[in-house]
């Protein structure tokens, strides 16, 4: 490495290291904010609060390293300009290529790290999180409850509300607890104040309840209303457990939880139910055409045309398994049923039957005879219902394909940003030589919100097919990256001393540009009112 090289480089260490501690430390402090209150007083152990907020820096250090090499960029090639050692390069005869090339090499370094990270170590630690998130939610009754909030006691069986919570007594003020348990009755229950406790064997939640009453519906007779006055009242809910245990292996993972390789797996399947729903609906809807049967509008303007998308995924996991084949296998992964379509994961966990909204309609017994009063349905009702299934079969796949495909692109979208912003903020700075900190914060904290905001749009509209993932989540890459481009080519008409090129000459030339842009808006309208 020429010297040259190591003094560019070591320009931006120290900017990088302070731009990344910054950085982190401030998403992590609010996110800390965010959740401390509902950690800290709850009998959790210390070592699970410090893994709950360690398990944090991952995602943050994946959000804020492409912000730490803007800023980073934009310090160093600025404190190189206004010292003009850039001119003193240029003048011994160095281009400004030969600056940048180590800068480029190093990013391109850091994008092929950041793939890494972002496919091996972000996925893990959020599965580790979501999973010690469920653990701690288990701990109830102090973790679990929020004031003014209907919260799930016992699943299905017992709600309780508090419009005040004091969480280091278990006090509660304005009480209102419903209980579904006896299928034949509603009960609610009304207190000025409470509190909770566990029994002996840390296995029931105990509530001591005062001053209020208790008003019973029986299911059958709704009109009917029993109403009891109490002074205290003592409640038992059985089963509740405040017992924290850590779950050391959980099957299912989220799509934020999963790796490349087995995101693509997950994606393939998708792919090939959508590809059998497809030739499934094409045969049943011709049979109806054929038949002349009356089919909606709805069912006719079905889309069934799976998400484009170029394979990036794909390519990824083949060249990963030439060198780690073991590593890059993917693992079976579960997804949560769809709503509508499947038996809830919470009822199928619990052993219950799925709820009759999602069960289809009971068919008449062999030999029974109908009821006279049910009219015999239209011979291509089960037709209708069928093509109806398979056309929600056909949404249901192509989201799962396209809410994988945004995470896959994603991934390589935020580990490239690296190497953009690098591009972007190298010929920002010796533009304006003399814009110093003012120019870092500035740029970096408009570039930042204008990327995230792209990102961000971008995935939403990705995630209802809208837009195939692969153009939204690299959308704002290659904006950024065609300015980046325009700017090189202009890079020799940077400041060349330290009296321009600061702040004031920045917010000059955008002025210029605007008020280019509208003189050209004035002079093509009289144009065409002289045509007129």
């Amino acid at each position: 490495m020429k010297i040259l090289h190591r003094y560019v480089l070591k320009e931006h260490v120290g900017p990088l290291t302070f731009a990344l501690t910054a950085l982190t430390s401030i998403l992590l402090l609010q996110y800390i904010g965010k959740h401390f209150g509902e950690l800290v007083g709850k009998g959790l152990p210390t070592f699970v609060i410090a893994e709950f907020f360690g398990l944090s820096v991952p995602l943050t250090v994946a959000l804020t390293l492409p912000m730490a090499v803007l800023v980073a960029t934009l310090y160093a090639f600025s404190r190189l300009a206004a010292e003009n050692e850039i001119t003193a390069l240029k003048a011994s005869g160095v281009s400004l290529v030969s600056v940048l090339r180590p800068v480029l090499w190093a990013a391109l370094g850091v994008t092929v790290v950041m793939i890494g990270f972002n496919d091996q170590v972000l996925p893990r630690s959020n599965h580790r999180l979501a999973v010690l998130q469920r653990d701690i939610a288990q701990k109830k009754p102090t973790f679990g409850l929020r004031e003014q909030v209907i919260n799930e006691v016992s699943p299905g069986k017992f709600y309780l509300r508090a419009g005040h919570l004091d969480e280091s007594s278990n006090l509660m003020r304005e009480v209102t607890i419903y209980d579904m348990a006896d299928p034949t009755r509603r009960r609610t229950i009304y207190a000025d104040s409470g509190n909770m406790s566990m029994s002996k064997g840390m296995t029931d939640l105990v509530l001591m309840l005062y001053h209020g009453h208790t008003e019973d519906v029986p299911t059958n007779n709704p009109d009917e209303l029993q109403r009891l006055y109490f002074n205290t009242d003592q409640i038992r809910v059985r089963g509740v457990g405040n017992q924290f245990q850590k779950t050391t292996a959980d099957s299912y993972k989220s799509d934020r939880e999963m790796t490349v390789c087995e995101m693509q797996a997950a994606q393939d399947r998708a792919r090939r139910d959508h590809a059998i729903a497809v030739k499934q609906f094409d045969a049943k809807l011709a049979e109806l055409k054929k038949s002349k049967s009356a089919v909606s509008k709805d069912l006719l303007a079905t889309k069934t045309s799976a998400p484009w998308d170029i394979g990036l995924g794909r390519l990824y996991c083949n060249a990963l398994a030439l060198f780690a084949p073991k590593e890059a296998k993917a693992q079976a992964v579960t997804r949560k049923p769809v709503v509508g379509t499947q038996q809830s994961a919470s009822s199928t966990a619990n052993g219950a039957s799925p709820s009759a909204a999602t069960l289809p309609p009971p068919a008449t017994r062999r030999g029974a005879a109908a009821a006279p009063s049910m009219q015999a349905p239209p011979p291509n009702a089960a037709d209708i219902a069928t093509l109806e299934a398979l056309r929600i079969r056909l949404q249901d796949s192509a989201q799962i394909m396209n809410s994988y495909g945004v995470e896959i692109h994603k991934k390589f979208a935020l580990a490239v940003a690296c190497f953009v912003f690098v591009l972007l903020g190298a010929p920002i700075a010796l533009r304006f030589p003399r814009g110093g900190v003012g120019l870092t914060i500035g740029v970096s904290l408009f570039v930042f919100a204008l990327y995230y905001v792209c990102l961000i749009a971008g995935e939403s509209i990705a995630k209802r097919g809208l837009m195939p993932a692969v153009v939204s989540m690299w959308m704002a890459n290659v904006i950024f990256a065609l300015i980046a481009l325009l700017m090189l080519a202009k890079m020799g008409q940077e400041g060349s001393t330290a009296r321009g090129g600061d702040m004031k000459e920045m917010i000059g030339a955008i002025k210029g540009w605007l008020r280019s842009k509208v003189g050209w808006k004035n002079r093509r309208i009289q144009r065409e009112r002289v045509a007129a």
